[in-house]
């Protein structure tokens, strides 16, 4: 990626317009999935802005061509070219379907698409628990599919969008599914936030050789998105009030989508891999998740744990 950018601070007021200030991105090709809202629309914008040819990879279509038609509109000239694929990360015929048309190779690959604390429990087509299946295996599967295409690139960048709520659960193999215990929607959504963490460590190590860096984000508290629109706002309520879940100050959408695009594209980060950001930094470990509104905790960092759920996650896709 290159780019003329000088040495400067990036935090957590940070837009992703400033983190891309001076990056030229033109003859890159990048891949953004859940495209179609939220900070998934402002990494598109940003990146194409800066001229990366960019394929929205979008569940709905129809809800893709529309933002595809008025970023087209928006974005300045000299911008990158912008693409629609349907990616639905439950089915993973569909996950298989993108991966076969993809043609040539792929310098970004933002695994941005994400679902939220549903309080009731949902399965993908293969039966897995929807969290885990979607937030994990679905972008196991596209990312492991696209491998090629990867390490054909000069120096290729994944990012995979997790979460604070990763302090909620570590993994839990033994039941990865919620076949025998009682299913809770964050301790589900916890895991599901801590596998891609462990995904980013476990690719990191195995991917190095391909020139291909593997990072995991948190995003922040965003406002403006659908991505909570599953969730049980009296249960949150309860979790903060008894200490058990803390929120970290709120962002915009630009703000909330700076981080990814730092890993995703900037010269200030290069060669950078195996790593949890946030605020547009590196994260630091926590041991107690009661009031922790920042922090990775150290079994999603563990290479073991990583090393385990890359081989649970290929004998499941």
């Amino acid at each position: 990626m290159s780019g003329s950018q000088s040495p400067r601070t990036f935090g957590a007021t940070t837009t992703a317009a400033e983190v891309m200030d001076g990056v030229d991105l033109h003859g890159r090709r990048a891949v953004v999935t859940g495209a179609s809202s939220g900070i998934g629309v402002e990494t598109v914008r940003v990146l194409a802005a800066a001229g990366a040819d960019v394929t929205l990879a979008v569940r709905n279509v129809d809800a893709g061509a529309r933002v595809k038609a008025r970023m087209e509109v928006e974005l300045p000239a000299g911008s990158g070219t912008l693409t629609i694929g349907r990616l639905d990360l439950s089915d993973r015929s569909t996950v298989a379907a993108f991966v076969a048309d993809w043609d040539g190779p792929l310098d970004i690959l933002v695994n941005n698409a994400g679902v939220m604390a549903p309080s009731e429990i949902a399965r993908t087509a293969e039966g897995r628990e929807w969290q885990f299946g979607v937030n994990h295996l679905g972008h196991f599967a596209l990312t492991t599919g696209l491998h090629r295409a990867l390490a054909a690139a000069d120096g290729a960048r994944v990012v995979g969008v997790s979460s604070i709520g990763h302090l909620f659960s570590p993994v839990v193999f033994d039941d990865l599914d919620y076949r025998f215990r009682p299913y809770d929607p964050w301790t589900s959504y916890g895991q599901s936030k801590t596998a891609v963490i462990q995904f980013a460590v476990a690719a990191a190590a195995r991917w190095a050789d391909d020139g291909i860096t593997v990072n995991a984000v948190m995003p922040g508290n965003i406002s403006g998105t659908d991505l909570a629109r599953h969730i049980d706002m009296a249960a949150v309520t309860a979790m903060m009030t008894s200490g058990e879940l803390a929120l970290p100050p709120g962002k915009s959408v630009p703000q909330g989508a700076a981080t990814s695009v730092l890993l995703a594209a900037s010269p200030t980060v290069a060669g950078v891999t195996g790593r949890y950001y946030e605020d547009c930094a590196e994260a630091t470990p926590v041991t107690e998740r009661a009031g922790a509104a920042t922090g990775v905790a150290p079994y999603a960092l563990d290479p073991t744990n990583a090393d385990h759920l890359w081989t649970v996650s290929e004998s499941l896709t």
